[in-house]
């Protein structure tokens, strides 16, 4: 009883896991995806041990489809790679295996020892970790209890070192361990505990949640590129606005979006933002498309309409501030999230198309319903509408337009001082011949 009891304080779990047969968690091997259990059979037909594990056994006993399924085994990479006929060997700092059948991919890995492999000494987090061990010891090196259980299609029974059954049923988020020695070794798992604890409705233990605000700079180690993975994960949960609340509320969100908390704290932003989570968490629960680089762009349209303005009143002309002011703002961002540039190009391309949209008079508006980001354009225009930043007749304008016959079109077209179009002025050639100065007005004025 005394060993057990040690065992579970420092997170290493029962020598022997607790087995759940079917009829205690439901979960039928007819459930599980075609790839990953074409995985287990042919590995275990050569000797191999293999489970389904991780989010998807979670979700299943939660009555939640999963969305991808992984394996764990004790085959190594290369025996996984020579077994599996159409198989890929991926990564550095974990060695793992994606299997291909048709459109699904199957993740693979290897149990992993309980000691992490290579670990920076400053700041405790593991750079290497190709330390292979037996399933036990891979079950205490996963993040969160719930989370490591492993499903055997064979017998359909489910195995649970560390009381994640119960947790699911209690509905906590518990770390596995000591939480900041876990924390140290990935910071990313603070960030995995509020996206859990938002998505399943859950509750995070203290003894987890107590160091996150404590080691939320460590979030300044984690490279660009893989933070911003996570944080698309989180975005696109179908629960982005409960996440982002429970960022907020952790001290989380100054290491993500680091302009996040001053957007927040503007009235007419905050609304903008919980309006754009909520469109984006409606449109997953409803599995439709959701565009990455729209909901990026409006987390920072308001920081960029602050810097639009201070170029403005500088001096600088409205769409030279404009671009500038994209530039600058994204520029913060990529220090400690690397969006892609197929997100921020997109991005650019929503927020440069808001001043064309207020105009209504002459060939523009046929040359801006021509962009190929109109659609993009006019929704975010919209969604300003909604947060009563911009004007609701702009938006019905744009839709009757767009939806018009030509000749509805031409009559919709606005004289060209009523379509907010300055009349072209000669430019007065300076001395040598070089044009003067191009007359600039503001950026757009927030409605009240």
């Amino acid at each position: 009883m005394i060993r057990k009891l040690i065992r579970r304080v420092f997170g290493l779990g029962d020598a022997e896991p607790e087995t759940f047969p079917l009829e205690a968690h439901g979960i039928r091997r007819e459930n599980i995806s075609y790839g990953s259990r074409k995985v287990c059979e042919i590995l275990q037909s050569h000797g191999f041990h293999a489970y389904v594990v991780g989010g998807a056994v979670r979700d299943l006993m939660l009555g939640v489809v999963p969305k991808d399924f992984d394996v764990a085994t004790d085959a190594s990479p290369e025996d996984v790679h020579r077994l599996v006929r159409r198989s890929r060997l991926i990564g550095r700092r974990f060695k793992l295996v994606h299997a291909l059948f048709g459109d699904e991919i199957v993740e693979v890995s290897t149990f992993r020892a309980a000691a992490p492999g290579e670990v920076d000494e400053e700041t405790g987090r593991v750079l290497r970790d190709n330390v292979y061990g037996n399933r036990q010891q891979d079950a205490a090196r996963r993040d969160f209890t719930v989370n490591a259980l492993y499903y055997d299609p064979a017998t359909q029974t489910v195995l649970d070192y560390h009381r994640g059954v119960r947790d699911l049923k209690r509905k906590v988020i518990r770390i596995i361990g000591d939480a900041r020695a876990r924390f140290r070794e990935d910071p990313v798992r603070m960030l995995r505990a509020v996206r859990l604890a938002a998505k399943l409705g859950f509750t995070i233990d203290p003894k987890t949640r107590a160091p996150i605000r404590e080691l939320a700079d460590l979030m300044g180690n984690v490279p660009p590129a893989r933070l911003f993975d996570e944080m698309l994960k989180l975005l696109l949960s179908g629960h982005a606005k409960a996440c982002v609340q429970r960022l907020r509320a952790e001290g989380l969100h100054h290491g993500l979006l680091p302009l996040l908390d001053v957007i927040l704290e503007q009235p007419l932003g905050e609304k903008f933002v919980h309006l754009a989570l909520a469109q984006t968490d409606e449109r997953v629960r409803l599995d439709k498309p959701v565009s990455p680089a729209f909901l990026f762009a409006s987390l920072l349209w308001h920081e960029v309409l602050a810097a639009w303005k201070a170029r403005t009143d500088a001096g600088e002309g409205r769409i030279p501030a404009l671009y500038a002011a994209m530039d600058e703002v994204l520029d913060k961002q990529t220090d400690k999230l690397a969006i892609p540039k197929r997100y921020t190009a997109t991005m650019k391309e929503i927020w440069a198309l808001q001043p064309r949209l207020e105009n209504r008079s002459g060939r523009r508006p046929y040359g801006v319903l021509e962009h190929p980001r109109f659609r993009a354009g006019y929704d975010f225009l919209a969604l300003r509408a909604e947060s009563g930043e911009a004007s609701g007749e702009l938006v019905e304008w744009w839709r009757r337009f767009q939806d018009g016959t030509p000749e509805e079109r031409a009559e919709l077209l606005l004289p060209a001082r009523e379509g907010g179009e300055k009349r072209r002025r000669r430019r007065r050639r300076r001395p040598g011949g070089a044009p003067g100065p191009q007359d600039a007005g503001p950026p757009p004025v927030l409605a009240d």
